[in-house]
């Protein structure tokens, strides 16, 4: 039996004494933030328990090593206090293994009493617009696993232009404004390789238009990413903000960001930021390059020239994910607690879905991870040994 392999765990329980239970080996599929956390939690609950970490990339970390802009050096610092994890607290990484492919899930949890699915949702949303597939629009996700290095993406069939729309107002599209404004030598300084700085640094005249569907009040991004755009200069910086309609405080944040930009910008700049809000995506069109945007507010409509566009408007699970979330969502589950299963367990973007940032994870992984206790610990009380 797995619990014959398991190591000791005593705790005191109220006034019984001390009572002795196995402790239970547990697998996390997945390390990226929530994966990582949530070994963490659980090796603070278990330190006698053998926890492994299971990765189809060869390295840890996901999200955090392959999808955070290069120059968030402060969020990627986070992964210093993950290799902890795995250099002191006796945490097993085992790259280069994708379950459900390398491993069948029915196998893993045969060999583990607690497997937590933690793979997140790595695939780019799609418009589902006409146009779409035109050579020049890249995805959010492809352009920061480029700049990242992800072992797996490469640059062939890239070309980045001098008229670049962004489509999207969350943080990712702001920070892909921010990339984008950034020269060659700036992208290198922050550990992107030479030939993917020159590609994307390149800072003749520029126009970028940041489009998004949503009025300034419903924008997703934080105004502080606004804020940090105020550092480059020879940059003139418009807007179509609507001001009568600013009804709360973080929308009035966020547009009085932005209205500082337009008004302490130049006026004879040679790179140019439109910030459109309320503006819907049409279709794009080009022969075999893109080279226009259609878009739609209310009654009016507008067309836009462009020769790269980049696409920011969220995750979703991929057709191909060798661990689908709709397999795992009958009978018994509470995705609440993050349960799907005796024994199995989902944490982070799997369970909740593509919101929330890397803080919002950790919380995430301390909820679900307290529910794997109180759920361990109830089932041993059964078990237990007394003294």
């Amino acid at each position: 039996m797995r619990l014959a392999r398991a190591s000791i765990l005593s705790r005191f329980w109220g006034n019984l004494g001390v009572i002795t239970l196995s402790s239970p080996s547990i697998a996390i599929v997945g390390s990226g933030p929530s994966g990582c956390y949530t070994a963490q939690y659980l090796r603070k609950a278990f330190p006698d328990s053998r926890i492994s970490i299971f990765e189809r990339d060869p390295v840890p970390y996901g999200l955090l090593r392959f999808g955070v802009a290069p120059d968030h050096i402060g969020t990627k610092a986070i992964a210093q206090q993950f290799e902890r994890l795995f250099k002191r607290d006796g945490v097993e990484f085992i790259g280069n293994m994708e379950i459900g492919k390398d491993k069948s899930l029915r196998e893993l949890r045969s060999e583990f009493d607690i497997v937590v699915i933690a793979t997140g949702l790595n695939e780019d949303r799609s418009l589902g617009i006409s146009g779409e597939y035109l050579e020049g629009i890249y995805s959010a996700g492809r352009i920061t696993r480029l700049l990242n290095s992800h072992p797996n993406e490469n640059s062939e069939g890239i070309l980045v232009g001098s008229n670049i729309a962004i489509i999207g107002q969350g943080n990712v599209a702001i920070d892909l404004l921010r990339l984008s404004l950034l020269d060659s030598e700036e992208l290198r300084s922050f550990g992107v390789t030479r030939k993917i700085a020159d590609l994307m640094g390149k800072q003749d005249s520029k126009t970028i238009s940041v489009i998004g569907r949503s009025p300034i009040d419903k924008a997703k991004f934080d105004s502080t990413m606004i804020k940090e755009i105020s550092k480059f200069s020879n940059v003139k910086f418009t807007s179509d903000i609507d001001y009568t309609k600013i009804i709360d405080e973080d929308s009035k944040q966020r547009s009085e960001a932005i209205n500082f930009l337009v008004t302490h910008s130049p006026t004879n700049a040679k790179r140019i930021v439109n910030f459109y809000f309320g503006w819907s995506t049409l279709s794009f069109f080009g022969s075999n390059r893109v080279a226009g945007v259609d878009l739609v507010s209310k009654q009016k409509k507008m067309r836009i020239s462009v020769d790269t566009v980049y696409t920011a408007i969220g995750f979703q699970e991929a057709k191909s994910a060798s661990i689908k979330k709709s397999e795992h969502t009958s009978g018994k589950f509470d995705l609440d607690r993050g349960f799907l299963d005796d024994g199995l367990y989902c944490v982070g973007w799997f369970r909740r879905g593509p919101v929330g940032t890397i803080p919002v994870s950790r919380a995430d992984a301390k909820h679900v991870s307290d529910a794997i206790c109180s759920d361990y610990y109830s089932k041993m009380q059964g078990k237990v040994e007394i003294r």
